[in-house]
């Protein structure tokens, strides 16, 4: 099992990378996982996406947020030889030193699948749906091929967490039409790149980011993990969505707690 040396290989960042990443918080970072082990877990995950996938609506007959992708949950909860990959130490490590924390835990983990066809992921920042304490969060978005342009890469707003408008939006198409107007006066710059394969990005819970829509005869397959600081407090949910998240992301948690449920493992140290 070769993919299991370099999911827990120690990964060094540069004083560069944790500066770029404190202040655009967002960061691509090359040759994190090699060709081998991305293969490895795009069988796996790929056959547990058909196996639990229960949308069988045609594209054109979904809402934007249902053509966007196919999103499973924790799926390391569903397959046993999925754990590797979503405990990675390597990841895992990545994640704290972004941070600058002691150690990191487990929010969720989730399989996007754009499928050939599929449309865009509007413009959103993901800790609208979490009832975190904190803003040290941070999701990595792992391609599970090399991901050209006209896939449908991630793309983000550089520095966008500095804003609070449109924070209380939940993704869709109020989001995109909203952002894009309010992003595009700002001086923040909008980035879109390929992703190589083996590449991953780190993003914060409050960057606003968006995905274009995947205009190749081949689905667009990322597995995303999901982390936050180790002493993370669960908050005061203020709306259903982070409600939602609490129960089935936080089991047994109290307001004002650490979250430290079973779905919540501690992943680095």
């Amino acid at each position: 099992m070769e993919y299991l040396e370099i999911l827990n290989k120690p990964f060094t960042l540069s004083s560069e990378q944790i500066t770029f990443y404190q202040k655009h918080k967002f960061l691509k970072v090359k040759q994190v996982l090699d060709k081998p082990t991305v293969s490895h877990f795009n069988t796996i995950i790929s056959r547990k996406v058909q196996e639990l996938n229960t949308i069988k609506t045609p594209l054109e007959q979904r809402s934007t947020y249902e053509k966007a992708f196919l999103q499973l949950m924790n799926l390391w909860r569903e397959e046993e030889a999925l754990q590797a990959l979503i405990f990675s130490k390597r990841i895992a490590q990545i994640a704290a030193g972004l941070m600058q924390v002691e150690g990191v835990r487990l929010y969720h983990d989730q399989a996007l699948f754009k499928e050939a066809g599929g449309g865009i992921t509007p413009w959103h920042a993901d800790q609208y749906y979490w009832p975190l304490s904190s803003d040290k969060t941070i999701t990595a978005w792992i391609p599970l091929q090399a991901t050209t342009l006209e896939m449908g890469p991630l793309e983000f707003s550089a520095g966008s967490h500095q804003i609070t408008e449109g924070r209380d939006m939940a993704i869709g198409d109020e989001s995109e039409a909203f952002l894009n107007k309010k992003l595009r006066v700002t001086d923040f710059p909008h980035i879109i790149e390929p992703f190589d394969l083996g590449e991953i990005s780190f993003h914060s819970g409050w960057i606003f980011h968006r995905a274009g829509a995947n205009k190749t005869e081949q689905t667009r397959k990322v597995m995303t993990i999901i982390y936050m600081d180790k002493d993370m407090l669960l908050k005061q949910p203020v709306n259903d969505n982070q409600i939602n998240d609490w129960h089935t992301w936080c089991p047994g948690v109290q307001v004002g707690e650490v979250i430290d449920s079973p779905l919540n493992p501690v992943l680095f140290p």
